[in-house]
């Protein structure tokens, strides 16, 4: 049930650059979510049982509800330790690529790690990978990357020596990236790794409050102003949408994460197939833009043909220059344009 992702000449391959390695980084996308962390320090943990030197490192800091994760403090945050960061890069003779499928998604990071001379392995389950490392392990039919890893963790032989910390980050990344299983996860498959995940003697439901029951009161507020004052919904397209601008965060106090989980709400409306989040952006001058749909929806397609992204089938995202007025006129054009395809 579990299934080998490594061919025979890629697992010789995967032995000889690890078994080589001495100095290892691992990398996570910018704006790191659970998938991301999760795999990071799952991955991080074993190689360093293996005696390896790793340092993890994304483009920016994570969400404040995965500041639990073990072993979280040993990531390196580009943006506030460049340094170190680019030190690293130097040095090491291996990079993981986690959870992305190309270098445009490390952004400021992304010219450093083109000049890295290391090899590098790529594990990512996102639509239509570029060519960035020695060896690809991509599957876009996984529900998260903690899944591939979870896989490739088991054909290397190591899940009887896994520890409860690797099981944490890896079921915490399977969990975030499925909403809590509610979406991408109608596989047997994939609850058997839960149940061998469980085995190793994680709590889910400590997992499950770490993460969802973390929030401060000023987020639960957002969230009803959002909902309340801001939720614009179009009943013939069956399409919710909201914005949320730079003054706003400022008013509820926004710390890092806030959001998370904001663009699944209107879905609770019946009858509806889409939502869409816009978010300014604090540091940069652009737009967040989110979707989620349920059923055969491809947001996806919606994300690369409106707004400069891509994704899944029922999650994607990407982004617009600002202002958040201009941003907002073209998500109702994105939404208009699906009466006339009716």
């Amino acid at each position: 049930m579990i299934r080998n992702y490594l061919s025979a000449e890629q697992l010789e391959l995967w032995h000889r650059m690890v078994g080589e390695a001495g100095n290892i980084v691992v990398l996570g996308h910018s704006g790191p979510d659970g998938d991301a962390m999760g795999a990071i320090l799952a991955l991080t943990a074993y190689l360093q049982g293996l005696g390896k030197k790793v340092t993890p490192i994304t483009p920016n800091a994570c969400p404040d509800f995965l500041r639990w994760l073990p072993g979280v403090e040993q990531v390196i945050f580009f943006r506030n330790k460049q340094r170190k960061a680019l030190k690293a890069l130097e040095e090491c003779d291996l990079v993981f690529c986690l959870d992305f499928n190309g270098l445009s998604r490390l952004e400021e990071l992304s010219g450093s790690v083109e000049r890295c001379k290391a090899r590098r392995i790529m594990i990512d389950h996102h639509l239509d990978p570029e060519e960035i490392a020695d060896l690809m392990v991509s599957d876009p039919e996984a529900a998260a990357t903690c899944e591939l890893l979870f896989c490739i963790l088991h054909q290397l032989g190591a899940y009887e020596a896994m520890t409860p910390d690797i099981a944490t980050c890896l079921y915490c990344g399977l969990m975030t990236d499925t909403g809590a299983f509610a979406y991408n996860s109608n596989r047997a498959a994939l609850f058997h790794i839960v149940g061998m995940l469980i085995a190793k003697g994680i709590d889910k439901d400590k997992i499950y409050r770490n993460v969802y029951y973390s929030y401060t009161e000023s987020r639960l507020r957002l969230m009803g102003y959002l909902m309340y004052e801001k939720l614009e919904y179009f009943p013939e397209e069956h399409v919710a949408m909201f914005a949320l601008t730079e003054e706003e965060m400022k008013r509820f106090n926004f710390i890092r994460g806030d959001a998370e989980g904001f663009v699944n709400l209107p879905l609770q409306i019946k009858g509806t197939r889409l939502s869409i989040s816009l978010r300014e952006d604090t540091e940069k001058p652009l737009v967040r833009v989110s979707l989620r749909s349920v059923g055969d929806f491809p947001c996806n397609e919606m994300a690369e043909r409106f707004f400069n992204g891509g994704g899944h089938l029922n999650a994607a995202g990407g982004w617009l220059p600002k202002p958040i007025d201009s941003a907002v006129l073209t998500a109702r054009q994105a939404i208009k344009s699906l009466s006339k395809k009716e």
